[in-house]
């Protein structure tokens, strides 16, 4: 691997490398993410469970994929990046795999619920945080934001196939293409990604000469976790940052994610369609979430925070509307949530940084994402039970996009009048 590294110095840092690397790996997550909204409704009708009871499976899924970033963040500084993800992406394939077998909701909130949440938790944005820390002094933003467009590029890649595969050969097909996409890209992590840039005789992309690595933590993982969390749960910053998140996940892949195309079924839209739109999103998501990494190393992140929450509520409150406008009411719904879906991610990454340093931020950022998939799964459950009831989906639309213009409110009062990070506590052995 060294040897691989060093053959691109002096045309390309290997920290690009590791980005596609970790891209790959966040893509084949995303997919696995968007499996369930292409299972929703084949379920519904194969074994007869509610919408609700399918609904508090994904939520379960959701919340466990935030409660184990911070964990996860933990187990790389003590264990290592490359086992923590090799070993969390063997399990995610079994456990995908496994499912096609499923015949009781326990099986599925098992599985989906309790293994793939868990497994996913160390494969999605807190990787990313993490490897961007490790891996670059400068384009941090940049970084972060192509990290956090390969949830779009997986919508792209995965959605249309899986919805496609679900219609013509039922949902066992779909979950396995999953399996075996997991499955594959384990060996290719196994041999291309370095534990760290000094690993391979590097340092970190735009790092000064004088440059010193900072030596892994060798307490328990968990004791690293809450010792992060609190210290930052101390100040109104983290929880600013938690709050605003949790209405990001909610807004995001734990309603629209999750509910979208068994929302366009109301309207009579197949689940292909339906799928193509969101795909469409994802399409628009990977334009805005890369270019929110170049504005975020360029421009307050307060500010863009602002401007991405306060969109997208907008755009929101306007879905209702949006299917009885004929052909450009999905399609002007689609571009500009689509633009802003998760181009949260990068500035608050940054604020993360700013305010709790560099070696601690990855943990701290799990936290935060733990707060994130907690908006999400409150969403996911709260849909289907507003589902269940009124019997469309307008009022969890409607306080969704309420939650984003709050959202828009609470992110310009993080990180006031404060420039210096707090010292590194995951970074102190024991």
């Amino acid at each position: 691997m060294k040897r691989i590294a060093h053959r691109f110095e002096g045309r390309l840092h290997y920290g690009w490398i590791v980005i596609a690397v970790t891209f790959l790996v966040m893509l084949i997550t995303a997919g696995t993410r968007a499996t369930p909204s292409v299972m929703m409704v084949p379920l519904e009708h194969e074994f007869g469970w509610s919408r609700a009871t399918i609904s508090a499976a994904l939520s379960i899924n959701l919340a466990l994929f935030g409660l184990m970033g911070p964990f996860a963040a933990a187990a790389m500084l003590r264990f290592g990046l490359r086992r923590t993800v090799l070993t969390a992406l063997t399990i995610l394939s079994a456990a995908i795999a496994l499912s096609s077998l499923m015949q009781a909701t326990w099986q599925l909130q098992l599985i989906w619920g309790l293994i793939v949440g868990c497994a996913t938790g160390a494969t999605a944005m807190t990787l990313g945080a993490t490897v961007v820390n490790r891996w670059f002094a400068q384009r941090r933003g940049l970084a972060m934001g192509l990290l956090t467009a390969s949830s779009a590029t997986g919508q792209l890649v995965f959605l249309p196939l899986l919805a496609a595969l679900t219609e013509h050969q039922g949902w066992r097909p779909a979950v396995l293409t999953v399996a075996v996409a997991a499955a594959v890209v384990i060996p290719l992590l196994a041999f291309l990604l370095p534990e760290k840039p000094a690993s391979v005789g590097l340092k970190p992309y735009g790092a000064p000469e004088d440059f010193s690595d900072v030596a892994a933590a060798r307490r328990n993982p968990i004791a690293i976790a809450f010792g992060a969390l609190g210290k930052a749960a101390k100040t109104r910053d983290f929880w600013l940052l938690f709050a605003s998140f949790f209405i990001c996940g909610a807004s995001t892949n734990g309603y629209i994610g999750t509910h979208f195309i068994a929302m366009c079924g109301d309207y009579n839209i197949t689940p292909v369609k339906g799928a193509s739109i969101l795909a469409a999103m994802g399409l628009f998501d990977l334009v805005g979430t890369t270019m929110s990494g170049w504005l975020s190393d360029r421009y307050n992140a307060r500010t863009l925070l602002f401007w991405y929450y306060g969109l997208r509520g907008l755009a929101l409150l306007y879905l209702p509307y949006a299917f009885g406008f004929g052909l450009m009411g999905l399609p002007l719904f689609s571009m500009f949530y689509g633009l802003d879906w998760v181009a949260t991610v990068p500035p608050t990454v940054k604020l993360t940084t700013e305010r709790f340093g560099s070696a601690d931020a990855p943990v701290i950022f799990g936290w935060i994402v733990a707060g994130h998939q907690l908006g999400a799964a409150f969403a996911a459950l709260g849909a289907g039970l507003l589902r269940g009831s009124l019997g469309s989906y307008t009022a969890a639309t409607w306080i969704s996009g309420g939650l984003c213009l709050i959202g828009a409110v609470l992110v310009l009062r993080i990180n006031r009048g404060r420039q210096q990070p707090a010292s590194g506590l995951a970074a102190q052995g024991a």
